[in-house]
């Protein structure tokens, strides 16, 4: 049964991520201090009950003589009042103490709670093998880790302790009715099927659409989390339409399943209210009968009286009242259960590779004799079980030998070395490390052994100097044992954050004793070694520099160096580089593979390249072709066969027979090495070592990481009540006929209250004693008909009132949230990366926001309305039948209203406070899954726990203090409102007494007020919501406000493609060209568009406005003609990759100007240039989605492409067969960040989707640093078609100058000039500097 399971589940998240025993107590105190504080209210009816005895009396005296009763008998009622009030007010300060405790002990549960599942589910996450997260994007990680814990923080806290109150106060007030007038209860026993029956069809439904909507948000969320990670490529082709339409899609998803939730909420609530005024009705005339017959037997029956029959009536109106308060909760509850079960799934499951286990053999016992040997090892890829990447190789990896694996893209080298460190486990055959099956050995011990240098380097959002003291957590040095408590610890991060500040680095480390010198020493050495000390000291910052996000904020080549540093610190028993220098210049290349060649005696080495220079020396080469080994050797051999190596040789040799004599040139002699470094090394460049055009990577280089440390998020604007109202009214616009039919559906509900206590004032008056029995009977049948038909009032009320507002919300939040990605984009990259904006921060203002936002649905604006209504009418109806008692009770009224404004005002002020760091921790938690092969390759699970757990230190210092401070409030409330009863009770017995009012009269006017002041307390309780609603309002709006949209209700179409749902069009498009035509012609001169473009650079000066002071281009002069093939050498940081920025207007110089086309792109905001500029960034990124999604991104916004347009550009590429190979061809998914290609494909990819635009200028930055000589040499002669076509100029930035050889004019780049430019054979006869990097890169043959 549904119900059962919810329950169950419910139970099991409360106790679920082992609670300890304090937190067992805690929760024993909780849940009895929740019990005992629905027991006082009832015992409280009681007292009522007599007070009225004593009030019908008083009337009767008054009736039966005419005048009030003597001086005697007011007093003698007057202390029997009295009496009876103190009573209530001693049980009201015992519901106090008890309401206080349970919503105490509640928050701080609640809190914990979600601390542990947190701190349980991302350590679960991380034990899981690479392969899981295939399927996994990080954006859902992030969605789980922010929206679902705060959806389980919701259902787990105070309102727990409400709700069991509130199930106790209806237990209690069931066995006091039984014992006051067991046949009145009885009748009414019928209450509690009813309810049962309504909470589990209810729940059943609500549950299921809140699971739906949950999948598709966090499957929208994934689109924005890719899509903000890639800012670059996204702006560079104008993506953002296209991925907008695949966001909305699935928020189109979770809107509908909202919409159903709405109705479904809605339904529950009109049957729970028709259920309690049904049951009002039949209990007033059935208590009418009851009286009837002991006022015509003139004896109270059966000990039956008007109070005894008011006091059963009384609690149970309202138990069913308050249990009917707690709807708004129900849907809390069933919410957090289902997100409960959503994590549920990734904790509980086993990992297939666990590299946090003991279990295994150690390396000691497995005998060391062997190297790696590979034994008809097939593999395929989980996520792609049906392509096959080995088929069946044998090949040994010898200890203390260097062996290097060569072949084309695709092959299956990376593998190779994924299959080395255990990232993943072979499909068949065997794999054997010393002798022994890999799956036998401990995972961390193998990974241990083994240093891994992937070729895409992942760097933890951490500073430079902890980033490579991450090599060190695994060791197996027992020296290096001591410094794995302080790199787990705080010490390292904050001797980084002290060097930052400005201290010297040794000093600093002085101060924190000689393991830390130690440590720091190491670090230097490493960094030393792999060539990175160099740029780690001009930093600003120095090794104190935080790299950001995935090392986004430093250059692809200097991620290279840093993670090369991290493999060599441990001094590793087996180094595996995967192309560890195909980011970096000869020069830099040529000095690390020397300094690799020395450490790598005593060691065994394996490298994976596709620069063949760069392996020559090998004792071992394998050659690779799709999955299978062709051939091995050592260098000399494989030249001598002429086999598939020499090919590949002879494909990369520089050396052109009609130039021969002039590659000969450069001096050979063994000195060479031994002279001074040619100037223009890194040593002596700026820090911008820009590699890429990627500014997530380059172009704000390390000094941004500055910037982003040293500037907190962006604080929440303080915007007024008034201004969320004007910035939303847009957004409500469209909605307004179903606003106004909600807001009447929640004022009768509001009104109703009021309604109720009219035709309950008037039914305890008829039912007086004095009255005969006719007209009790006639009145009990009048006012029970009456209750019956606000019943059916309530019913539709309710579900007007909550499925209006929830469908306003739904329809608003996903306006919202679309509108919040579309101004995303249209930012441009200097805003994304100012102000300490991250992608998970900017990414939460579509999650978490848009939650907070969603929370102020039905339940809680349709509650809210209500109750100030009824506030409203209570207060006027009140006064106008008595004023004396209303006065009095209203004086109250404030007590309770500034009561709760003090708990909005504290909850506020924690949220405010801890937004950035639980913005912080989620960013650490998706960081860790977009890198979990390099937290995995290194053991760093347990130091990125560490870290989550630090960076959330704050808000659970906070949690207690606030939760003091809240808890008396909220509970401050309760007590109130028995204060305003006691009160109300003693002053209208003093009315009655003095004959100023009557019974009637007295009844109307407290029962009003008491409801207001009972639903008062009751909506402080959503204080939460609410807090949280508003910040995150205020964030959103002024997010959309700076887009060009600014809010509205209805999404604006953006200039789209023809048809959403496909990529190509019926026919083809020539609008655009047209469109482009004009606007070439409207820029002075008629270019032909069959033309490529012209671009200038005159006199340009630039600096990153992270770090105005180092200039990076210093008056930059160069022109590009019109359809020629021109590239940029030069050493790293030398501004190449800056001057590509400047060319896409990602970045405005500061002096000088960018002429492409005649058109200064300098001087205007207008972007649609564009339009026919096609961008290959040196990181190639793929999205998630099919082949041809990703290239259909690469057509020009608005217009469409057809396959056959895909497949040429894919020919062009050398990328075509590969993906017909594919068992889904072009349909195939390519997995979250394009994980399921190899580094070459991905590139070939990407150059694909650039030559789908068809572009007039097409930009590549290192187009095939991941690819072997083969898909170069293909590469090329496609490059040479487009090329032959002259409608378009291609400007190329490469490190391997067999790439660029063919250009026409190639510029050389060294200190931010243009130091001189030519052919490849004039370069090289003239530049000695060229010269010297065209040897490094010649293979000998």
């Amino acid at each position: 049964m549904k119900f059962v399971s919810t329950l169950s589940g419910y139970i099991s998240l409360i106790l679920s991520s082992n609670p300890s025993p304090s937190d067992i107590c805690t929760l024993a105190v909780a849940i009895i201090s929740s019990i005992a504080s629905g027991v006082p209210f009832p015992i409280i009816g009681i007292f009522f009950g007599q007070l009225l005895n004593d009030f019908n009396e008083v009337t009767c005296v008054e009736e039966a003589t005419s005048a009030p009763p003597s001086a005697a008998e007011a007093a003698a009622y007057q202390s029997s009042v009295d009496d009876k009030i103190l009573m209530i007010v001693y049980l009201g300060i015992a519901q106090f103490v008890t309401i206080y405790i349970h919503l105490f002990c509640w928050s701080m549960y609640g809190a914990r709670l979600v601390n542990r599942l947190r701190d349980k589910y991302l350590s679960q996450l991380l034990r899981q093998e690479p392969s899981y997260f295939d399927g996994l994007p990080a954006g859902e990680v992030a969605s789980r880790l922010s929206a679902d814990m705060q959806t389980i923080r919701s259902g787990t806290s105070e309102k727990v302790g409400i709700c069991l109150s509130s199930v106790s106060f209806f237990v209690t007030a069931y066995i006091v009715a039984f014992i006051k007038d067991y046949e009145l209860a009885a009748t009414l026993i019928w209450l509690i099927p009813a309810y049962f029956i309504m909470s589990f069809v209810g729940s059943h439904y609500i549950e299921k659409y809140a699971g739906l909507m949950t999948d598709y948000a966090a499957k929208a969320a994934s689109v924005a989390s890719e899509a903000l990670n890639n800012v670059v490529v996204v702006q560079a082709f104008g993506a953002n339409g296209k991925l907008e339409d695949k966001f909305a899609a699935a928020l189109g998803e979770s809107k509908r399943e909202g919409l159903k939730k709405a109705a479904a909420v809605g339904i529950q609530s009109g049957v729970l209210y028709f259920i309690a005024y049904g049951a009002n009705g039949l209990a007033f005339w059935k208590g009418s009968r009851h009286i009837a017959d002991a006022v015509a037997g003139r004896e109270y029956s059966g000990g039956v009286s008007v109070g005894s029959t008011f006091t059963v009536i009384f609690i149970l109106i309202e138990a069913t009242l308050l249990l009917s308060q707690v709807a708004p909760f129900v849907h809390l509850f069933t919410a957090a259960v289902a997100s409960y079960r959503k994590l549920r799934e990734e904790i509980d499951r086993a990992s297939l590779i666990d590299g946090t286990s003991e279990a295994g053999l150690k390396f000691d016992d497995a005998g060391n004799d062997a190297g790696f040997e590979f034994r008809g090892v097939l593999f395929t890829y989980p996520s792609r079980p049906e392509v096959t990447v080995l088929d069946g190789i044998n090949i040994r990896i010898p200890l203390n030998k260097h062996t290097a694996i060569v072949g084309l893209s695709g092959s299956g080298k990376s593998t190779i070395a994924s299959l080395i460190t255990r990232l993943y486990d072979v499909t068949g055959g065997m794999l054997l490390f010393g002798g022994h099956d890999i799956k036998e050995m401990n995972v961390r011990d193998l990974r241990s052994r083994v240093s891994l240098v992937q070729q895409e380097p992942n760097l933890l959002d951490r500073s430079l100097l902890e980033n490579i003291a991450h090599g060190l957590v695994n060791s197996t040095n027992p020296a290096h044992e001591k410094f794995k408590k302080i790199i787990l610890g705080p010490t390292l991060g904050e001797l980084a954050a002290e060097v930052k500040g400005g201290a010297d680095l040794m000093a600093a480390a002085e101060k924190r004793g000689s393991d830390v010198v130690e440590l720091v020493t190491l670090a230097r050495d490493a960094a030393k070694l792999a060539d990175a000390d160099d740029f780690i000291t001009k930093l600003q910052q120095g090794y104190g520099t935080v790299v950001g996000s995935a090392g986004r904020l430093i250059s692809g080549g200097q991620k290279q160096r840093v993670s090369l540093a991290r493999a060599l610190i441990k001094d590793p028993a087996v180094l595996v580089l995967d192309e560890a220098t195909a980011a970096l210049d000869s020069s830099s290349e040529d000095r690390i593979q020397r300094a690799i060649s020395n450490i790598s005696a005593g060691r065994t080495v394996l490298t994976i390249a596709h620069r063949l220079s760069t392996v020559t020396g090998a004792d071992n080469i394998i050659v690779m072709h799709k999955g299978k080994v062709v051939e091995e050797g050592d260098h000399a051999t494989l030249m001598q066969k002429g086999g598939a190596y020499a090919d590949l040789v002879n494909l990369q040799t520089l050396r052109s027979a009609p130039s021969s004599s002039e590659t000969d040139q450069p001096v050979k002699s063994p000195d060479h090495e031994a002279k001074p470094r040619p100037s223009y090394d890194i040593t002596s460049q700026p820090i911008d070592d820009d590699e890429s055009i990627t500014p997530e990577k380059q172009t704000t280089p390390e000094p941004a990481a500055a910037a982003e440390e040293a500037e907190p998020e962006p604080p929440t604007p303080s915007k007024s009540l008034w201004a969320l109202l004007k910035g939303y009214a847009p957004a409500l616009r469209p909605h307004l006929l179903v606003i106004i039919l909600a807001l009447i559906g929640s004022s009768l509900v509001g009104g109703a209250f009021s309604g109720e206590a009219v035709i309950f004032g008037n039914t305890v008056g008829a039912l007086n004693i004095c009255k005969s029995p006719e007209d009790i009977r006639k009145s009990g049948s009048f006012f029970g008909l009456m209750f019956f038909v606000l019943a059916v009032v309530e019913f539709f009320a309710n579900v007007v009132s909550w499925t209006g507002f929830g469908w306003v919300t739904e329809k608003i939040v996903y306006s919202v949230r679309v509108l919040s990605f579309r101004s995303l984009f249209e930012q441009d990259i200097q805003w994304h990366q100012s102000e300490g904006r991250t992608p998970a921060m900017l990414l939460s203002y579509i999650t978490r926001d848009g939650n907070a936002l969603a929370g102020l649905s039905g339940s809680v604006i349709g509650t809210l309305f209500s109750i100030t209504v009824n506030l409203i009418v209570a207060i006027v109806m009140t006064h106008i039948i008595s004023w004396r008692i209303a006065l009095v009770c209203l004086a109250l009224v404030p007590l309770l209203l500034g009561a709760g404004l003090m708990e909005l005002r504290v909850l506020g002020k924690f949220e405010e406070q801890h937004e950035s760091a639980y913005t912080r921790s989620v960013d650490i938690g998706t960081e860790a899954i977009t890198s979990i092969k390099t937290i995995a390759a290194l053991s760093l699970e347990e130091e990125t726990l560490n870290t989550y757990r630090r960076s959330l230190k704050g808000p659970r210092k906070d949690t207690f203090k606030v939760t003091v401070q809240a808890s008396l409030c909220q509970a401050l409330t309760y007590f109130f409102g028995n204060c305003v009863n006691a009160l109300a009770y003693w002053w209208g017995g003093k009315q009655i007494i003095a004959g100023n009012t009557s019974t009637t009269e007295f009844l109307i006017v407290v029962f009003s007020l008491l409801v207001s002041a009972l639903l008062w307390s009751q909506m402080f309780a959503l204080a939460p919501e609410l807090s949280s609603a508003r910040a995150a309002m205020a964030r959103i709006l002024s997010l959309i406000e700076i887009g060009s949209d600014k809010m509205q209700g209805n999404v604006p179409p953006r200039k789209a493609l023809p048809s959403s749902s496909s990529c190509y069009p019926p026919s083809s498009s020539s609008s655009s060209s047209v469109n482009e035509e004009k606007t070439l012609e409207s820029n002075g001169a008629k270019i032909s568009r069959t033309q490529g473009a012209s671009v200038s650079f005159n006199n340009v000066t630039f600096s990153y406005p992270a770090r105005p002071d180092a200039q990076v281009l210093k008056g930059l002069s160069l022109t590009i003609q019109r359809s020629t093939f021109c590239a940029f050498v030069g050493p790293s940081g030398a501004g190449k990759s800056t001057t590509i920025a400047l060319m896409e207007r990602l970045y405005v110089p500061s002096a000088g100007s960018v002429v492409i086309d005649g058109k200064d792109v300098t001087k205007t905001r207008d972007v649609s240039f564009r339009d026919s500029i096609a961008l290959v960034p040196q990181e190639s990124m793929l999205f998630e989605g099919t082949v041809e999604f990703n290239l259909c991104l690469g057509a020009r916004p608005g217009q469409a492409v057809s396959l056959d347009e895909i497949k040429e550009a894919c020919k062009l590429a050398n990328i075509h067969d590969v993906i017909e190979a594919l068992p889904e061809g072009y349909q195939t998914l390519c997995g979250p960040n394009g994980t399921r290609f190899s580094g070459g494909q991905k590139q070939r990819l990407s150059i694909a989707r650039a030559l789908v635009r068809k572009p007039r200028l097409l930009i590549l930055d290192e187009p095939t640093s991941a690819l072997d000589a083969e898909s170069e040499r293909l590469l090329q002669d496609g490059l040479d078609k487009v090329k032959a076509s002259g409608g378009v100029t291609v400007v190329a930035i490469a490190h391997r100058l067999h790439t660029i050889r063919r250009a026409d004019c190639i510029f050389l780049i060294e200190d931010g000039k243009c130091v001189d430019r030519g052919r490849h054979e004039e370069l090289l006869e003239r530049s000695a500097r060229y010269r010297e990097n065209v040897m490094r890169q010649t293979v000998a043959s």
